[in-house]
């Protein structure tokens, strides 16, 4: 109970200080305008990107499934990924739209959890090591254009978070380290849970190609999405190429993984303000940016709405008996 009135806490204190700063650097009433003035056909187009990605990512999760000699319908997938968008509007951050993909598949693969969790996992992580090569990238490219050295420092705390997550799973030197782990692990009854999630990611230590083909993959479907901000962007007259996104984008995506707040709330649109303000953009127009970015979300989560509408009509979907 303790540390859930803490984590609360934390969450509200964010929320708050994301909040006051916005409202320090913004004009409701310019806002206002600016997303009266919006053009459709950019937001659609954003709309259309994170939509249309869902579709190779449900490809990459079922590659990564069949390593585990677990076979899954590529629709299915497609499907859980959209539900799972629905989820996270709810949910604190894709955190939560991961676990709503854990409950379902776990109940189609009965006794495979701990395998289930760690592909999602590995799927994430893989997703955001791809985010964070592309955001290196990025800042190659904003040299001599762009003055952006202040979000350097975040850049290498996620890639030094990914480095280290990378030895700790993969290189068996890391043992002994994570074994000293095990009687805190005990003391909380979780030690055994653990276990089995490093056992299912460790197991892909004998698929390299597969996880370099997915890491190539990822970076490359990272590499879109990244083009749904810049639509946003320029729907609310942002006149600015799509280069700079580059450096922002996965700065972006990889921020939101932190679940600081309920779905980003706030926090998304102070990130929007504060990078796009270092590179002269007007706060409101940037406020606006982030806010429509936010619709673009929410749309992707209109077909699994409509998805766990149909299935609630018919009555449910049957999970799966057999293990695959």
């Amino acid at each position: 109970m303790r540390r859930r009135s803490v984590r609360i806490g934390l969450t509200l204190l964010v929320t708050g200080l994301a909040i006051a700063y916005l409202v320090w650097k913004v004009d409701i009433h310019e806002i206002v305008d600016t997303l009266l003035d919006a053009d459709p056909w950019w937001f659609a187009l954003a709309v259309a990107i994170m939509i249309g990605t869902a579709l190779p990512m449900a490809l990459r999760w079922q590659w990564l499934m069949r390593a585990q000699l677990m076979e899954e319908r590529f629709w299915w997938l497609t499907r859980a990924y959209f539900v799972s968008y629905s989820a996270s509007q709810v949910l604190p951050t894709s955190i939560g739209g991961d676990a709503m993909r854990v409950f379902e598949t776990a109940k189609r693969h009965p006794g495979r959890t701990a395998d289930v969790t760690s592909i999602i996992l590995l799927e994430r992580g893989l997703g955001g090591a791809g985010t964070v090569l592309l955001g290196a990238i990025g800042f190659v490219l904003a040299i001599g254009t762009y003055d952006v050295s202040a979000y350097l420092w975040l850049e290498g705390a996620f890639v030094l978070g990914t480095l280290i997550l990378i030895f700790l799973f993969f290189a068996r030197s890391a043992r002994p380290l994570l074994a000293r782990t095990q009687p805190l692990l005990a003391r909380f009854r979780i030690d055994r849970h653990m276990r089995a999630f490093y056992d299912g990611v460790h197991h892909y230590r004998g698929h390299v190609r597969l996880l370099i083909g997915v890491f190539v993959f990822t970076t490359a479907i990272q590499a879109v999405r990244v083009l749904s901000i810049w639509a946003a962007g320029k729907a609310v007259g942002i006149d600015l190429g799509p280069r700079i996104y580059y450096v922002m984008g996965p700065l972006f995506f990889l921020v939101l993984l932190v679940p600081f707040t309920l779905n980003g709330i706030a926090v998304r649109e102070a990130f929007f303000v504060s990078f796009l303000g270092s590179v002269g953009v007007p706060a409101d127009q940037a406020f606006a940016s982030g806010f429509l970015f936010f619709l673009v979300t929410t749309a992707l989560a209109v077909p699994g709405a409509g998805i766990l509408l149909w299935e609630g009509f018919r009555g449910g979907s049957r999970p799966r008996l057999e293990h695959g």
